[in-house]
């Protein structure tokens, strides 16, 4: 059967070509017990072979020289119920995820109707006041508390602000403050992430002793991942050919490793997200609105660990821009109708794929 050609990103319809059809069963409601015990599907696109193992053993496929890159951002629970000074409930989602707000205001997206000017209390402490309608469903809060005030009781009595697709799940909230978060996520005090790195999820400290062993690199970026990650693809977005923006920083060491390493492994989207925009802007820390989709040539990712995502997401658009730009003989959504038949479980707390 001949290769189906995908055009570039100029219209809507193209979005079909993302298109797949998953069970039920097969959505993730609760990561395996063991993080390292999820599947792993393996696809080669210099001989096409697709092997299917535990991500335990991700050491046995990857390049003795190649060196990981690593997403460090804590996701914030940053999800909590608040009070109107009338008594009212308010469930909030503080959008923590953007930094470069004034240092005294925040946006936030609530559960029900708020006006200009209420208060918002927490155990009957002002948290701040309403001070404008941002965009549909989003205001922004002044805050009577510094933002590092604000992480800290986010941390303490907010809830992670997991997808839809996750409310029915099994997991405690305490489980999902534990499960939703990298082993080697960094807290910040004035900003964190509204979503999970997912492909980093899978990594124990036993993975990262067996890739040692291999003489397997690391170095880190920390890209805040934002709600946009999760919003559908609008014709707006494909007519500017951007996306939602978020806040990423590489650090010094890593910039260093970026210009002489030449065999890197992204673990998961948001790394080639912010390694591709290092290369365009050429900036180490600042915002992307990068929209990555084909044609596309990447500058620095050689190899890719990466969770199954939505169907026509961005993130798919970036993981098959990543595969023809290698030449690969098969589309993503072939090896998503593979990974369906072996049972492999999708999304944030799903299985994953390692392409080389």
């Amino acid at each position: 059967m001949g290769r189906t050609r995908f055009a570039t990103i100029s219209s809507l319809k193209n979005r079909d070509l993302y298109s797949y059809d998953l069970p039920d069963r097969l959505i993730a409601k609760e990561p395996v017990q063991q993080r390292d015990g999820s599947k792993l599907l393996v696809y080669d696109t210099k001989t096409g072979s697709v092997t299917f193992d535990v991500f335990r053993h991700i050491a046995d496929y990857l390049p003795a020289k190649s060196h990981l890159v690593c997403n460090t951002a804590s996701v914030t629970p940053a999800r909590i119920t608040l009070h109107k000074q009338t008594g009212g409930k308010v469930v909030c989602l503080f959008l923590v995820n953007e930094p470069e707000q004034k240092s005294n205001e925040i946006r936030m997206m609530v559960d029900r109707k708020i006006t200009i000017n209420d208060t918002l209390l927490h155990n009957e402490k002002v948290i701040g006041t309403v001070v404008k309608h941002s965009e549909s469903g989003i205001f922004i809060v002044s805050l009577h508390l510094t933002r590092e005030a604000l992480m800290g009781l986010l941390n303490k009595d907010g809830v992670m602000p997991i997808p839809l697709y996750l409310r029915d799940t099994t997991l405690s909230p305490a489980s999902m403050k534990d499960r939703y978060q990298t082993i080697f996520a960094q807290p910040l005090p004035a900003g964190g992430a509204t979503a999970a790195p997912t492909a980093s999820l899978h990594f124990t400290n036993e993975v990262f002793k067996t890739l040692e062993k291999k003489g397997i690199q690391k170095s880190h970026i920390s890209l805040l991942v934002g709600l946009g990650t999760f919003a559908p693809l609008t014709q707006k977005h494909i007519e500017e050919n951007k996306l939602h923006e978020e806040w990423y920083d590489i650090p010094v060491s890593t910039q260093q490793m970026l210009s002489a390493a030449s065999d890197i492994t992204a673990v998961g989207t948001t790394v080639v997200r912010t390694l591709e925009s290092y290369a365009v802007q050429k900036k180490p820390t600042g915002t992307t609105d990068i929209f990555i989709h084909p044609p596309y040539h990447f500058a620095y990712v050689r190899h890719l660990i990466t969770n199954f995502h939505l169907p026509k997401s961005s993130l798919m658009m970036l993981v098959e821009a990543f595969l023809q730009d290698k030449h690969a003989p098969h589309h993503l959504v072939e090896l998503y109708h593979m990974a369906i038949q072996h049972e492999f479980r999708f999304y944030s707390l799903g299985d994953t794929m390692l392409i080389l």
